[in-house]
């Protein structure tokens, strides 16, 4: 009896493998929908209760993985630290630090009714410090790794290598939920000003990085089909960085000294909206890219959240632009944005679900071809022939 018994840890061990830092996304795709549905316009406040329970999904998704995290690196270190060393694997490491970010923005948002005003700062207190801690060091580790460790050619860049890069970002979009809760003056102006230097930071990695990302779109080819969805990842830095700046714009008067409040909110709609249209640009280019890659068959993989917390970036900067500018344009983008958003969320979901009861997930992600086989013959100025 006690022999039949004992393998049964070992086999659920066994299971978590392959569980990789790529899971958090499907937390950071959760925490999102329920905070960006508080952003949408005021008639569609109504369902609030909703979006509370969406955001407990993500807090409940969240401590599972946390939990099961914990036990790969228990009896799978190897792998764990393989991961590290592993180019396709490694920027992932980067979606701990937004998926507790993510959660605990959410919490001060969609979850403050649940939770109550005292129990959801403490909540995002501990999760922005411990969130904000791990994405600054990812931000570091990651590309240190990518140069001294890893072997990357420039064909090989795809639009994961920004996941480390974003995360500060992620708590610069976040931290000025926490400073109305702040005592009055220097300790609510230091985390301002934090935020707004973490908006620098990630923001000058993010266009050291993305160019990278492009060239090798416009020399090399598309990506492999598995690897379409992470086109989207490239929203991710755009509408968090307008959400950061109309955040930060609205938290600044009474915090930093006149006219830099002022200065403040010029700035969000002087970044803001261009950097939106170009997030609109590059949805329509990666839609583009997603259709093709559907038609060659792609099918569902754990990129598919990818679809989800990018898009919900971009939900919650068009809400800031709507309350910056007043216009209904920019309300009607809030809306429509988050029907995408609650479309992807449901097809992620969907496949997610379908892969744990089929068991072909957890798995980690498959490393991408250098160059993807071209459809076509290309001649050195790039036409097909």
């Amino acid at each position: 009896m006690v022999t039949a018994v004992q393998p049964l840890p070992r086999r659920r061990a066994a299971r978590l493998r392959h569980l990789g830092p790529n899971w958090y996304a499907s937390v950071m795709g959760t925490a999102v929908l329920g905070s960006a549905g508080v952003a949408l316009p005021a008639p569609a406040h109504a369902p609030r209760a909703v979006f509370a329970a969406v955001w407990a999904l993500s807090l409940l998704l969240l401590a599972a993985l946390l939990a099961a995290r914990a036990g790969h690196w228990i009896h799978h270190r190897d792998q764990a630290r393989a991961h590290l060393l592993d180019p396709a694997m490694a920027p992932f490491q980067g979606c701990l630090a937004m998926a507790l970010l993510a959660v605990g923005g959410g919490a001060l948002t969609a979850g403050r009714d649940l939770l109550g005003v005292r129990a959801a700062v403490a909540l995002d207190t501990v999760l922005f410090t411990a969130g904000t801690a791990v994405g600054l060091g990812a931000a570091v580790a990651v590309p240190y790794l990518m140069a001294v460790r890893h072997r990357v050619e420039p064909g090989q860049a795809t639009p994961v290598w920004l996941l480390p890069l974003v995360a500060p970002m992620v708590s610069a979009a976040l931290g000025p939920l926490l400073v109305p809760h702040l005592p009055p003056g220097e300790p609510r102006e230091t985390l301002l000003l934090g935020c707004l230097a973490l908006f620098g930071l990630s923001l000058v990695a993010v266009l050291l990085m993305l160019p990278l990302v492009f060239a090798r779109l416009v020399t090399t080819g598309p990506l492999p089909v598995a690897l379409a969805p992470t086109l989207f990842l490239v929203l991710g830095p755009l509408g968090q960085s307008v959400t950061a700046v109309g955040l930060i714009a609205d938290a600044a008067p009474g915090v930093v000294p006149a006219p830099y409040d002022r200065g403040l909110a010029v700035f969000a709609l002087l970044y803001g909206v261009p950097v939106m249209g170009f997030a609109l640009l590059w949805l329509a280019l990666a839609t583009a890219h997603v259709v093709r890659a559907r038609r060659r068959g792609m099918g569902f993989a754990l990129t598919w959240w990818a679809f989800t917390f990018p898009v919900g970036t971009c939900v919650t900067g068009a809400a800031a632009l709507a309350r910056h500018t007043g216009l209904a344009v920019y309300d009607a983008l809030t809306v429509a944005l988050y029907g995408v958003l609650v479309a992807a969320w449901l097809a992620a979901a969907r496949g997610t679900v379908r892969g744990l009861l089929s068991g072909e997930l957890p798995a980690g992600p498959r490393p991408a071809r250098v160059a993807p086989r071209p459809a076509t013959v290309r001649t050195t100025s790039g036409a097909g022939r």
